[in-house]
């Protein structure tokens, strides 16, 4: 049981920047308190104690503000950040390093007995107010965006946004990787590069990192032919720091713009 709760305080911080200490994560992380009831209510549940595995987990949303029913089965490392009023129905099933933001919903779509809620894969993430409906499976490292309704099958590694949910992308392994490793080789920030992000900006910046990673494939193609025949051509590429080019003065440009603005401004016009 300890070695659970310390796995799930170090989940906390690979997934929550917020996180400051081990005791503070331990003290005022509703979403981890639930998961901690849920264990034991998912035992008295085993073990045929019906109604006292429901009272604790009343007392678990009363307490937490999210409902998890007894008989859902949740894998290792499962974190639901902030918590409030998400909701897991009884015959849902999370797989390991799942993460559930708040207000989200694993319902059923039936009142007939049997299988009635998703089946989520390892490494799901759904944004804050999504709803996943019925007995369908969310495959490995899939991401559902904030607000959307999913009532079909979502492939792995999928992108899903909308109501009804539908797939925007989906991942392409080799492409994050080169697209990374390139951002990486010019020292650019390579947050939100992956091919599988739905933001047109993104997108964009991502096609001119695979535009690059083609011309420098050619230019090593062209420097390799011509040192073969005893030219000395293509040094390193030099890395650019994004993160070291000074913003404060064109910062402080606008900012000057804007006072001289508003002094010139005559509420008479």
């Amino acid at each position: 049981m300890f070695s659970g709760i310390k796995e799930d305080i170090r989940s906390v911080f690979e997934r929550d920047p917020a996180a400051r200490s081990a005791f503070e994560v331990l003290t005022t992380y509703p979403g981890l308190h639930a998961i901690w009831l849920h264990r034991l209510s998912h035992r008295l549940w085993r073990a045929e104690w019906r109604w006292l595995a429901r009272w604790l987990s009343t007392i678990g949303r009363w307490l937490t503000g999210v409902e998890i029913h007894p008989g859902a089965k949740i894998g290792r490392r499962f974190f639901i950040d902030h918590g409030m009023g998400v909701v897991i129905g009884e015959t849902a099933e999370i797989g390991d390093d799942c993460t559930l933001y708040h207000g989200v919903t694993l319902g059923g779509t039936s009142w007939n007995p049997g299988k009635r809620h998703p089946t989520l894969g390892k490494g799901v993430v759904i944004g804050a107010g999504a709803k996943v409906l019925g007995p369908l499976y969310v495959g490995e490292n899939a991401r559902i965006g904030s607000n959307a309704v999913v009532v079909k099958d979502v492939p792995a590694g999928a992108t899903v946004v909308g109501i009804p949910g539908r797939v925007v992308a989906k991942a392409d392994a080799d492409v994050s990787e080169q697209r990374q490793h390139l951002a990486k080789k010019f020292g650019f920030d390579a947050y939100a590069v992956s091919a599988e992000n739905p933001d047109p900006v993104a997108n964009a910046i991502g096609s001119l990192l695979d535009h690059i990673h083609l011309l420098d494939n050619k230019v090593s193609e062209l420097c390799h032919s011509v040192n073969s025949l005893g030219g000395n051509v293509c040094e390193e590429v030099p890395t650019v720091n994004i993160a070291e080019v000074d913003f404060r003065e064109a910062e402080q440009r606008a900012a000057e713009q804007r006072r001289k603005d508003v002094d010139a401004f005559d509420p008479a016009i």
